[in-house]
């Protein structure tokens, strides 16, 4: 087994692969980009036995089952995972476990927690992950949150969609504090690479980009009959745009799942959409550090536009050549 190494990480304020709706981790394998995945459930994951000033080794099984509990209980999804106990094991080790736990690291002054893998690199399996928590922050895990201090829970369940295979979502607003610290006003994904203030418990509960997101990875055959998808380019004078944020709003629902133009083409797909009629929507990736979902350059000289019909998603099928052309701004 040929193996490799990734890292992810949620910043206080996150490479993917080519994708449909959200980000998925991927490599590339005979020149094909494949999805990073796991293939054996349960994930067997054990919890270091340091804790922090508030939050106890007990504590953070706790706030970790509930957050891979949130993600298994996506109705048509083939997951699952099981405590396998604590561990004297770091979160920082290269052991050939999932540890889940605290390290102490001031030097990344902006990093919450970061998830990194070990993947076979032949098939794309995830073999095992680290899930570590910053403890140069302070913690909690109060049911209503603490005002000092970042929730556990709903860090863990961000770290965790990574541990899955999920990078980022760009459904969020975010507003600059000066330099390059964002308040974050609204996020409509869990994957959302800037976190909400301390305090905040507005992200223990996946959302319908991130419902989309594992459904496309671990979907059963029920998930894909009973949603759609809708393909087309995000087009400037013609030429396609890369990198372009690409949102599907169901008005009968209310959800909202965006994807990206991943081509120079300006080519998009988004897939676990409702059937119906969806509006779509283009704009600039600028609510985040882009590097938070590309590692190349993406143009956002463009104003956000609408395409210029109402699509209708069928049941099971793509709506397809949807086109959303933009003018510079």
């Amino acid at each position: 087994m040929k193996r490799a190494g990734l890292v992810a990480a949620l910043v206080v304020l996150f490479s993917a692969a080519h994708a449909q709706a959200y980000l998925k981790l991927g490599t590339t394998i005979n020149g094909k980009v494949i999805s990073l995945k796991w293939d054996t459930f349960p994930i067997r994951y054990f919890i270091s036995n340091h804790g922090v000033p508030g939050v106890q080794a007990t504590d953070l099984r706790d706030a970790v089952g509930r957050a891979f509990a949130s993600w298994k209980a996506i109705p048509n999804t083939s997951i699952s995972s099981q405590f396998a106990g604590f561990t004297q094991a770091s979160p920082l080790g290269d052991d050939n476990m999932t540890v889940i736990g605290f390290a102490n690291r001031p030097d990344l002054d902006r990093v919450l927690g970061s998830t990194s893998f070990t993947v076979d690199i032949v098939s794309g399996e995830i073999v095992d992950a680290d899930i570590f928590l910053n403890s140069s922050f302070a913690w909690s895990v109060a049911p209503g949150g603490d005002p000092g201090a970042y929730d556990v829970e709903s860090i863990a369940l961000h770290e965790i969609g990574h541990l899955h295979g999920l990078v980022h979502s760009a459904l969020g607003e975010t507003q600059l504090m000066g330099g390059s610290n964002r308040l974050v006003l609204a996020a409509e994904a869990t994957m959302f690479p800037v976190a909400f203030s301390a305090g905040s418990v507005n992200a223990r509960t996946p959302r319908a980009d991130d419902i989309a997101g594992i459904s496309d990875l671990y979907g059963t055959s029920a998930f894909r009959q009973s949603t759609g998808s809708i393909s087309g380019r995000v087009t400037r004078d013609g030429v396609g745009l890369f990198g372009a944020h690409v949102i599907a709003f169901s008005p009968q629902t209310g959800k909202l799942v965006a994807g990206f133009t991943l081509d120079d083409d300006g080519s998009f797909i988004i897939a676990g959409l409702d059937p119906g009629p969806q509006v779509i929507r283009a704009e600039p990736l600028d609510d985040a550090d882009p590097d938070s979902f590309f590692d190349t350059t993406v143009d956002v000289d463009f104003k956000p536009a609408f395409s210029t019909r109402l699509v209708v998603v069928p049941e099971g099928g793509t709506a397809n050549d949807v086109e959303v052309k933009v003018v510079s701004k």
